[in-house]
């Protein structure tokens, strides 16, 4: 006698087996997504309500018990403090600048990066180690090289004559030079980022557009222009957003460097943020002021990324 056949499994008891997850792919998507979910939620959005709170309310440093709500004059009188005007202006200023000159360089060293030559791993271990080092650290190096007294750029430029006896420049002590300096050691930062993302762009970019371009006696500018600039421009759309995010949020090298001087020069949102709130106590002035930049980042991301999906070239 034949053995009977086995029943048809059914659906619903397969769906309810553990091996029927690794077959559905939606719900073991949803699955492996649901710890990073989870740890976004926990690291940023747990910390934006709290801030939503803290800005409506009186929050201070040493207030026992719950704060009391009072609306808007928070933000009232964070628009109606000169510093926090210029504050605004100094992080447009500050963020714009560095990046416009990061996506220059990391362009050029992206594209020395693409050819083969004599040391090359070398060359890219120097570019990344502004990005592997601790930034508090390197910041600190430069503190030193900015100082207005043992300046090793002062004393180098000294001595090859490029500064006179009696000229010796205040790095961090005068306004223009100041907001000069933390541009530097941004653009210093924040290179190795770009680069690494424009070199990922330039090396995606396939070689017999470039080749049969060549053939076709184009120029080197002429190749940038009309193949290389058009393929890579939303991956260089994508590491300005990431740029500018850190430009307009970090405060790191403005708080090492100048602490927002000489004169609030230099003071950036994120520094004026993190002086009324934690030094000087007044933390729903400080969320207030921190959250300003949530709808000027958003603003920001909406119309990089839309710019960059009607770039795309399919």
């Amino acid at each position: 006698m034949k053995p009977a056949a086995s029943p048809p499994t059914d659906p619903a008891r397969r769906a309810g087996s553990g091996g029927a997850l690794a077959d559905n792919e939606k719900w073991l998507g949803r699955v492996m997504m649901a710890p990073a979910i989870l740890y976004i939620a926990a690291l940023v959005g747990l910390p934006l309500l709290l801030a939503l709170y803290y800005s409506v309310s009186n929050v201070t440093v040493g207030s026992a018990g719950w704060p009391s709500y009072v609306g808007l004059s928070n933000f009232r009188h964070a628009f109606g403090n000169p510093t926090f005007i210029r504050a605004v202006w100094n992080t447009i200023f500050f963020a714009v600048v560095s990046m416009a000159i990061v996506m220059v360089l990391g362009t050029i060293l992206a594209l020395s990066l693409l050819k083969d030559f004599r040391g090359k791993w070398f060359v890219r271990l120097l570019i990344l180690l502004p990005w592997v080092a601790p930034i508090s650290l390197g910041t600190i190096g430069w503190l030193w090289m900015f100082d207005s007294v043992y300046s090793v750029i002062n004393w180098t430029a000294q001595y090859f004559g490029i500064f006179g006896k009696r000229t010796w420049p205040v790095w961090l002590g005068q306004p223009t030079l100041a907001m000069a300096s933390v541009i530097t050691v941004q653009v210093w930062r924040l290179l190795p980022l770009a680069t690494v993302i424009l070199l990922g762009g330039l090396s995606s970019i396939p070689k017999d557009i470039q080749e049969a371009a060549l053939v076709d006696g184009a120029s080197v500018l002429r190749r940038y222009v009309q193949i290389t600039e058009p393929l890579m421009r939303p991956i260089a759309l994508v590491a300005l957003l990431f740029g500018l995010i850190f430009s307009f949020t970090d405060m790191i090298v403005i708080y090492v460097l100048t602490r927002g001087g000489p004169f609030d020069t230099t003071q950036v949102l994120a520094t004026l943020a993190f002086f009324t709130g934690i030094d000087g106590g007044d933390l729903g002035g400080g969320a207030a002021i921190a959250l300003f930049l949530l709808p000027v980042l958003a603003a920001c991301v909406i119309l990089i990324l839309r710019f960059a999906r009607k770039t795309e070239v399919t």
